[in-house]
């Protein structure tokens, strides 16, 4: 049986080509790749088994998301995005739904899930309305998601995660931009009755199916899929940087460049990153997902996979700028390793890897900080 790390491995060349031709014509992530990925269940990476997806497990996933990532930026977002988001609403709704959204199988889903609506309680249903951005393969979209903040007649508000067809939500466009452009990430508005059964709130959800990883909640999931493409896109970039080396001598440059040694220094710095920033990340989510197996999900180290991501996306798009500036024209005209220097740039104005994540890791760390430091544990 072909696992998903094989079969993203048989499609690397072909979303390659997809991605330079989608690139090309300044177009979506074309038909044929979103076909391919489909076809080879990359979309449910995350999905639970209950309802037809994979349930990978964060090393295996990250596994396949690097490997898409690394075939092409754009396409491995909009899986990983697709995956993550489609994952949510396999775990924390009740059957009255999933019965529904999942029942030709593992749909597409896109969205943003920041709370930019405003949820207004109606019987069964809560009327949803917002302006939403960066709607990541909404192109292709079966279901659009969103994040609002409930407004009840009485109590605290909450907030939750909703999906609507797509046909209900008005498109608007919006996407010229420098990296990521085959995501096709339009901003769209919501405007739409949700029933309840649709809707689950971001820190109160019930596990309704999948393991005992998905009581460690929205952020552990969403961070897997921004690991994985980050690792790739920067995987990506070092190995294009080490092909291009071997013909390239720039017009100044006394030697070729591989053979300058200020290249293969910093060569060798952006592969110890990578190295690092690998071993890191996978040793986070297994350490999160470790306290969830022991009926112990524990936040703490949930947020330290959000730093080491946080932390690898913006370090890599230090070290590739370095090797951008080593390159030269090569890099300056279209090709894998502009894609990956746009990408990468695109990718670090995430809010999932975003300074705040940082700034949360270091006050966990003064938090626990004992009177003494060899009194820590």
């Amino acid at each position: 049986m072909t696992t998903l790390l094989e079969a993203a491995r048989d499609l690397r060349t072909t979303l390659d080509a997809e991605g330079a031709k989608a690139e090309a014509a300044g177009t979506p992530m074309t038909d044929e790749a979103v076909r391919l990925c489909k076809e080879a269940d990359l979309y449910g990476a995350l999905v639970t088994k209950d309802v037809g997806g994979t349930e990978l497990n964060a090393a295996d996933s990250l596994d396949v998301f690097t490997e898409l990532a690394r075939a092409d930026g754009s396409i491995g977002w909009v899986v990983m995005a697709g995956s993550t988001a489609t994952a949510y609403f396999s775990s924390y709704c009740p059957d009255s739904f999933t019965d529904v959204m999942f029942a030709d199988g593992v749909p597409l889903v896109a969205g943003q899930f920041a709370p930019n609506g405003v949820a207004v309680p109606k019987g069964d249903a809560f009327h949803i309305s917002g302006n939403y951005s960066f709607g990541s393969g909404l192109e292709h979209a079966h279901w659009a998601g969103s994040g609002s903040f409930t407004q009840p007649e009485e109590g605290d508000a909450d907030y939750i995660f909703a999906i609507v067809p797509k046909a209900e939500a008005e498109i608007l466009g919006n996407w010229d931009v420098m990296g990521l452009r085959s995501t096709a990430s339009y901003d769209y508005r919501i405007d739409s009755d949700v029933p309840a059964d649709r809707t689950f709130s971001m820190f109160g959800f019930t596990r309704y199916r999948g393991g005992k990883q998905f009581d460690l909640g929205i952020l552990h999931l969403t961070e897997i899929g921004h690991a994985g493409w980050a690792l790739g896109v920067m995987r990506r970039a070092i190995d294009e940087a080490a092909v291009i080396a071997r013909t390239k001598q720039r017009m100044t440059g006394k030697t070729g460049l591989a053979e300058d040694p200020r290249f293969q220094y910093d060569l060798a710095e952006a592969e110890s990153l990578f190295r690092a920033g690998d071993l890191w990340i996978r040793t986070a989510f297994a350490k999160a997902e470790h306290s969830a197996e022991n009926d112990n999900p524990d936040q703490a180290l949930v947020g330290e996979a959000l730093q080491a991501t946080a932390w690898f996306t913006q370090k890599s798009t230090e070290a590739i700028q370095t090797l951008y500036r080593h390159i030269g024209t090569a890099a300056l005209r279209d090709g894998a390793f502009q894609r990956a220097f746009r990408d990468i740039h695109a990718g670090s104005q995430h809010a999932m890897v975003s300074p705040a994540h940082t700034h949360a890791f270091a006050e966990a760390k003064l938090g626990a900080a004992p009177e003494n430091a060899v009194d820590w544990d």
